[in-house]
């Protein structure tokens, strides 16, 4: 399974982030939710400082691109081996940081990537 860090958890049930959280669990990955508000998704907490390890397998994006640049430095330190950018979150700068990484970007939906068995 694949070590997932979400990047712009939140504990709000209307927020696609709140739905990947639970469904990456669902599907037995282990998850690592990081957010700018402090609470609890699928019995997670909500880290608001920036957890390192260097086992994270992908970041799967939910924080817009004129948010990204504060965590640039944060995503890349973490060499996941890919980046999933969410619909709205999609960042050619980020992606090319990335990708002269070594880091695998995908410009996709979690969801319907675990809904179809193409996570």
């Amino acid at each position: 399974m694949k070590k997932t860090l979400v990047l712009g958890a939140s504990d709000n049930p209307a927020r696609y982030s709140y739905r990947a959280v639970h469904q990456l669990k669902q599907h037995g990955h282990e998850v690592v939710p990081v957010g700018i508000r402090k609470g609890q998704v699928a019995g997670l907490d909500i880290h608001t400082d920036r957890p390192t390890g260097d086992d994270i397998d992908t970041v799967t994006l939910y924080v817009g691109p004129q948010n990204q640049p504060a965590w640039y430095d944060y995503i890349l330190d973490l060499k996941p081996k890919r980046i999933i950018f969410n619909p709205g979150t999609e960042n050619e700068e980020l992606e090319r940081m990335a990708q002269q990484r070594g880091i695998r970007t995908e410009e996709a939906c979690t969801l319907v990537m675990l809904s179809i068995g193409n996570y």
